[in-house]
């Protein structure tokens, strides 16, 4: 039996190719966006089937597991992909209000949808979720002046991100029956960053898609890139 696959910010960039490399693996992709008419339009590219759903809605995110309640009954893997990075401005110029948006899409988010989506993740008899983090959270890289994430100035992107590692290492310890873990996709060209990564979006889902098909003796409670482990 194919694995159903639920993808949160799908329509384009990370989330997309992602979408397209696991139809093409024999997944059934549900492709869950915000934008109804973008989300269809790229459904409808890929063979997928589109869900609606607005990671920082807790109706939107009820009403999107409910269709997949009522349609296919279960996800075997759910990738929490969507993020935004908020306005580009300086460190000075950066406000609360900024910070809890981004901080409400790209951590509070998952929240949302992880526990949305536990019946559903529980129907499958390997469940897996896969959340989609950053090097720019990543104490240890940040720090690190060889690599490209200790060049970047981003304080609410970066805290998200590092938000969303813990939030992927304490949910493997706290559920037994689900593995979780987490994707860096490194620096890829995506709209997030005006297209600037030296990465093309194939090799930014190296990871993801690694961790969405893997055995599920791989484990739970890990952080990678395309490369292998990351240090945190």
């Amino acid at each position: 039996m194919p694995k159903t696959t639920f993808i949160t910010g799908a329509n384009k960039g990370l989330g997309f190719e992602t979408a397209r490399r696991l139809t093409e693996l024999g997944h059934t992709v549900l492709l869950g966006a915000r934008d109804a008419d973008r989300g269809r339009r790229a459904a409808a590219e890929l063979g997928a089937r589109f869900v609606r759903i607005d990671v920082t809605d807790d109706a939107s995110v009820a009403a999107a597991a409910a269709e997949v309640a009522a349609n296919e009954g279960r996800i075997d893997v759910l990738i929490n992909n969507a993020g935004i990075t908020g306005r580009v401005v300086s460190a000075e110029e950066l406000t609360g209000a900024e910070a809890a948006s981004v901080f409400d899409t790209n951590a509070a988010g998952i929240v949302r949808v992880t526990t949305a989506f536990l019946p559903l993740l529980r129907a499958s008899g390997a469940p897996a979720v896969v959340n989609v983090t950053s090097g720019l959270g990543s104490v240890a890289l940040t720090h690190d002046l060889e690599r490209v994430e200790s060049k970047v100035i981003a304080p609410a992107y970066a805290a998200s991100k590092a938000a969303v590692t813990m939030l992927t290492t304490q949910y493997a310890k706290a559920f037994d029956d689900i593995r979780f873990n987490a994707a860096d996709p490194g620096y890829t060209a995506t709209d997030l960053n005006g297209r600037t990564g030296p990465q093309t979006v194939t090799e930014g889902t190296d990871a993801i898609v690694t961790l969405a098909t893997e055995n599920p003796s791989a484990g739970t409670g890990r952080i990678i890139d395309r490369y292998g482990p990351l240090v945190w």
